[in-house]
């Protein structure tokens, strides 16, 4: 099993001045790999593969006397850059998510990998780094297993952090069994931030909402202040930092949510939303991204495979909010603003949301009993297709 663990790192004035090297060079060698496929992809039709670029581009340049301080940095950094370019392709082509974009010194995050001869010391607080030498590390816990990876980046407060990935020689549980008493249905919504088909709601804590005003202040002040003085860097430190905690605490209820839900449940069952469409919404496109669903589905989606807990996605106009639960009858004329109805058919009340909470969960576990034969459990709550009628 792979788990990565992120620690804060505090290298000295020399250390830091090694590790700018290291990002200038790895993003320079990146650019100029895209640059090359590019060119090669315009001219022949054809794109070199990671391989041609190591032994052809990047053996040129540091061979030429202009480049020579691509010599100063370690060489499996510059390799992983053209690796992690030959991914960035293979996505795009794959899995449509983008073509690859040159790099920026002035990106908020800048980073570099080392993929091997990483030496970790808990003892004495250290994480070795070839050419870099031994940087202090807070490590907030300790880990056992082999090393793969270890990544440094730096954020735009000129905070340094490593992120070790490592295979701990564990094999990833087997999933639990598919029933319906320990399977919930999840409604993602804006104003709480997930509805639970038991009804149990989470409120949304809405944390770039009560920042926005503080973000604001902060913007003016720096687009009042010269480009490229001292005082225009402190301005977006301080923006910078304010925008870091509006992450950080973000992520830290997203990250408690998340577990809180794979402890207390074996199956859950998501909409497969187009959040990316939803966002160009403009009325809506703030709070969505504040809300950060794509996030919270992804932190669900690997924590379930670490303690083999099952994640059932349906479409996205499977399940629906104008659909009674209990009956099946829609109520096609239901607007927005309608939090609750009533069902003229069987005459239940409906809360809006949790009705679509357990819908989703009864649509999931159809959904998933169509591919896997599953059976329902008997009464009470028997599984049974909901007959749609209007």
């Amino acid at each position: 099993m792979l788990k990565a663990f992120k620690y804060r790192i505090y290298p000295n004035q020399e250390q830091s001045i090694s590790l700018s090297k290291h990002f200038g060079c790895c993003r320079y060698i990146y650019n100029e790999g895209l640059a090359t496929k590019i060119k090669s992809y315009e001219e022949t039709g054809k794109s070199p593969t990671c391989n041609n670029l190591t032994t052809g581009m990047l053996k040129n340049l540091k061979d030429d006397i202009e480049h020579s301080w691509l010599k100063e940095v370690y060489s499996q950094c510059l390799q992983m850059s053209l690796r992690n370019l030959d991914n960035a392709f293979t996505r795009f082509f794959r899995e449509k998510k983008g073509f690859p974009k040159f790099k920026s010194k002035h990106k908020s995050i800048q980073s570099c990998q080392f993929p091997q001869n990483v030496k970790i010391d808990f003892d004495n607080k250290r994480t070795i780094f070839p050419k870099i030498g031994g940087i202090k590390t807070i490590f907030s816990r300790k880990f056992e297993g082999k090393v793969k990876t270890c990544t440094i980046s730096k954020t735009s407060t000129n905070k340094y952090y490593v992120s070790i990935l490592v295979d701990n020689l564990v094999e990833l549980p087997k999933k639990v069994n598919v029933e319906e008493q320990s399977t919930i249905g999840i409604d993602l919504g804006i104003k709480d931030f997930c509805i639970l088909s038991n009804g149990e709601k989470v409120k949304n804590p809405k944390y770039l909402k009560k920042s926005i005003g503080r973000i604001k202040v902060l913007q003016r002040r720096v687009s009042r202040k010269v480009k490229g003085s001292n005082n225009r860097r402190k301005a977006i430190t301080k923006l910078a930092l304010l925008h870091e905690y509006v992450k950080n605490v973000r992520e830290d209820f997203l990250h408690k949510t998340s577990s809180k839900l794979i402890r207390e449940n074996q199956t859950i069952c998501l909409e497969d939303l187009n959040v990316s469409g939803m966002m160009k919404n403009h009325c809506l496109a703030q709070s969505i991204s504040d809300v950060s669903w794509s996030k919270f589905v992804e932190f669900l989606t690997y924590k379930a495979e670490w303690y083999g807990k099952n994640i059932i996605q349906i479409g996205r106009f499977e399940a629906s909010s104008k659909t009674c639960s209990i009956c099946g009858y829609v109520k096609r004329d239901l607007t927005l603003k309608d939090r609750e109805w009533k069902c003229p058919d069987c005459h239940a009340k409906h809360d809006r949301d949790i009705n679509a909470g357990t819908n989703i969960k009864k649509f999931g576990l159809i959904r998933f009993s169509k591919y896997k034969n599953y059976s329902g459990s008997g009464r009470p709550g028997e599984l049974m297709e909901i007959p749609i009628r209007n």
